[in-house]
């Protein structure tokens, strides 16, 4: 029976070589690879794209392949959701982070859910640590987000130019910046 393997990076400039090597690595000949990029770990498992294509693809008595338990699901609830799914459909699923562990026990099960706990926490931590790092930036004085393309004296121009008459359009291209841009001005 066919091996299919899938991996996910969460942005466009990583790969998913080093998954696929990984899985080669453990002994399996994989027959049929699937991998998403730029798809967020937040993303449930049904909403990716290429989860979505193996899934319609793959056969009873196949097997799934993974790296980590995240490559399965959002939470805890999206990872057991879909292991079931699976396993209900007669494909075994390999989890390498997790060794030789049949999923479908009972340990199995509170393995997974266990690790899909411990993973939503981190995620929760990693969040928690991002925001803290955003607030003493913004009390330090530190402007925050991407820089305005536009000076202010540009801005306070445009706002005088759009009151004058000239169009949403017009100033978009005078500016180089998009209509919506100019509309975030001159509504402002």
């Amino acid at each position: 029976m066919a091996i299919f393997g899938y991996g996910r990076v969460s942005t466009k400039e990583q790969n998913n070589g080093n998954q696929r090597l990984e899985i080669e690595a453990a002994g399996f000949k994989v027959d049929y690879w699937f991998e998403d990029h730029g798809v967020s770990g937040k993303t449930h498992a049904t909403q990716r794209p290429q989860f979505t294509t193996l899934l319609d693809r793959i056969r009873t008595g196949e097997t799934l392949v993974v790296t980590k338990l995240d490559r399965l699901g959002r939470d805890a609830e999206d990872v057991l959701s879909t292991v079931r799914s699976l396993g209900d459909r007669g494909v075994e699923v390999v989890v390498l982070q997790l060794g030789k562990l049949d999923l479908g026990s009972p340990a199995g099960k509170m393995m997974m859910t266990m690790l899909a706990a411990v993973a939503a926490m981190e995620r929760d931590l990693l969040i928690e640590r991002t925001q803290a790092g955003l607030a003493r930036a913004k009390a330090e004085g530190k402007s925050l987000g991407r820089p305005s393309k536009t000076t202010l004296e540009q801005r306070e121009e445009m706002r005088k130019r759009y009151e004058a008459g000239e169009s949403v359009s017009s100033l978009a291209r005078l500016y180089a910046v998009s209509r919506a841009s100019v509309l975030a001005v001159v509504k402002a």
